[in-house]
């Protein structure tokens, strides 16, 4: 699993003679950071899992910070950000929404955004920031709440998943020594 993995990792070099990684050559060489073993990998995989909720483009640059800051494996954290897409981007919001409403006790449903109406914008855009603002902490508490809890999951299952592993190739090692 590990050599498989390997191949599509730099190696210190390229990091040292990429000119815009330079300035940050003497964090980003941390040897924990480019490890691959059961405890980087885990860690990447909730990093990644928790980062890939975040908003916008800061999905990478989030998952990048704390690989540095939990020194965990940086490539596999920034690969993993990728499960959030546009075909799973909106039924994630929406469950996260869902979780959110949950956790605020509120019983109404799906607030529906107002139709557009291009005769009068500036009602329009009155009404949709009210909506906004009334979706903003269902959602946001539902998006901390859903990437803390795939963030977990995905550490706990990385830890199993690496175990399994490991003990099939010690039962087949076995089995080709006796």
């Amino acid at each position: 699993m590990r050599r498989h993995l390997k191949k599509f990792l730099p190696d210190h070099e390229t990091i040292r003679r990429n000119r815009l990684l330079r300035p940050f050559e003497s964090s980003l060489l941390h040897p924990r950071l480019w490890h691959l073993n059961r405890h980087s990998a885990a860690g990447a995989v909730a990093a990644g899992l928790f980062c890939g909720l975040i908003p916008g483009p800061l999905q990478m640059p989030g998952a990048a910070a704390c690989a540095l800051l939990f020194r965990v494996n940086l490539p596999l954290a920034l690969v993993v950000t990728l499960y959030t897409n546009p075909f799973t981007l909106v039924p994630l919001y929406l469950a996260a929404y869902e979780i959110g409403r949950l956790i605020l006790f509120e019983g109404n449903g799906f607030i529906t955004p107002p139709a557009f109406n291009p005769g009068d914008m500036v009602a329009w855009t009155t009404a949709m920031q009210t909506w906004m603002l009334a979706v903003a902490k269902p959602l946001g508490i539902g998006l901390v709440a859903l990437a803390s809890g795939l963030a977990v999951t995905g550490y706990f299952a990385t830890q199993a998943a690496w175990r399994i592993y490991l003990i099939a190739a010690w039962r087949r090692r076995r089995k080709l020594r006796s």
